[in-house]
């Protein structure tokens, strides 16, 4: 028979011994008599649920000391997967280097040397090569030499880049708005106004879409000046890019126009565009953010094709398509006009592309560890 008598527990500086559950925590196996510990507890607590005590004492609940544990996202589990990939790294820190160069790039070299990408210089129209004088000396005039019109290259190169930039981001925007609507529109409505939308996707999947392109450069850039026709570039490339983004919107919305939160906001009598766009897009963000990371790259090869066939960039305004196109033709004699802005797209277009790959696999759900 166990001990009628009321456990004491030793105590520390001379202190009053304390029934149990009135001092600190002690913790005993199920079962084993009442008796006075051999010294009392001290230093770390033990914090626990009560729920989940194993043993007969005075468990203490976690208190303030305890620190909560912290949610997370999504978008912050795919960050600290995207940072983890080195190739994914590189490209967006080369894409960042590339991004600011291009757009403060050119005021700087017309700070310090006067250079622009317009600029030919009275009387001499030699194409001399890089970190090279018109005497023929070393100099850092010129680090990416001139062309055959004797202008900076650096500052063409430049220039260049920022159109060409522009092209991918304007062009993948336009793409992005019109795909996301036309494949959302579809998903989420069904039945035949699906049918009907995807069979047009279907018909214009068939006719090579740059033939399309070309066929608007030639027949509405005729009377446009050089930037109107960058603009219908822009226009042009955006309207033939959008139809893979619409089929990746619609299977996303298709998978989500039943989930609650989409019910419980139709149950309340939200209008049919605040749910598609309210609710189910933002929420179908992930695939759409990674293909817009691979559709510029693809979109600035386009707009080089374009451009090395002269359907493109128009003087006085240059891209690294138009660049190209110009150094060609003096490959056997000049041949940094070609490598210059051919490695600098090469170098943008891998960038791009492995940053692509990085984001598609951080926000892919199945590789989330919970």
């Amino acid at each position: 028979m166990s001990d009628e008598r009321t456990p004491q527990v030793p105590t520390e500086e001379g202190r009053s011994q304390e029934p149990w559950g009135a001092g600190s925590p002690a913790l005993t196996p199920r079962g084993t008599p009442q008796r006075p510990p051999v010294a009392a507890r001290s230093g770390a607590e033990i914090h626990a649920f009560p729920e989940t005590a194993v043993g007969e004492g005075d468990v203490r609940t976690a208190g303030e000391s305890a620190a909560p544990a912290r949610g997370t996202s999504l978008w912050r589990d795919a960050w600290k997967r995207l940072l983890k990939n080195r190739l994914a790294v590189f490209g967006m820190f080369v894409v960042g280097f590339i991004a600011v160069a291009v757009i403060i790039g050119p005021a700087i070299i017309k700070a310090l040397t006067g250079f622009t990408y317009d600029y030919i210089p009275a009387g001499n129209t030699v194409s001399y090569p890089p970190f090279t004088a018109p005497d023929g000396s070393f100099s850092w005039t010129h680090p990416m030499g001139t062309d055959a019109a004797g202008r900076d290259m650096l500052a063409r190169v430049l220039q260049g880049g920022r159109i060409s930039l522009m092209v991918g981001v304007i062009s993948t925007f336009v793409s992005l708005i019109i795909g996301v609507t036309w494949g959302a529109t579809a998903g989420y409505l069904g039945g035949k106004i699906d049918d009907l939308l995807m069979r047009i996707v279907d018909v214009l999947y068939a006719i090579p879409y740059m033939m399309i392109v070309i066929v608007l450069l030639a027949f509405l850039g005729r009377n446009l000046s050089p930037l109107g026709q960058i603009f219908l570039l822009f226009a042009a490339l955006g309207a033939v890019s959008w139809l893979t983004m619409a089929r990746i919107v619609r299977g996303q919305v298709i998978s989500l126009k039943n989930q609650e939160y989409v019910l419980a906001a139709r149950a309340t009598g939200v209008s049919t565009p605040k749910i598609i766009f309210r609710h189910i897009v933002p929420n179908a963000l992930g695939p759409v953010i990674v293909y817009a990371t691979l559709t510029i790259p693809s979109v600035m090869l386009q707009e080089a094709f374009l451009s090395f066939l002269g359907l493109g960039v128009q003087a006085p305004y240059a891209s690294w398509g138009s660049l190209a196109q110009e150094g060609i033709q003096n490959i056997a004699v000049f041949p940094w006009q070609l490598i210059f802005p051919g490695v600098t797209m090469a170098l943008t277009l891998f960038s791009l592309n492995f940053l692509g790959d990085g984001l598609r696999d951080a926000l892919d759900p199945q590789m989330r560890k919970f």
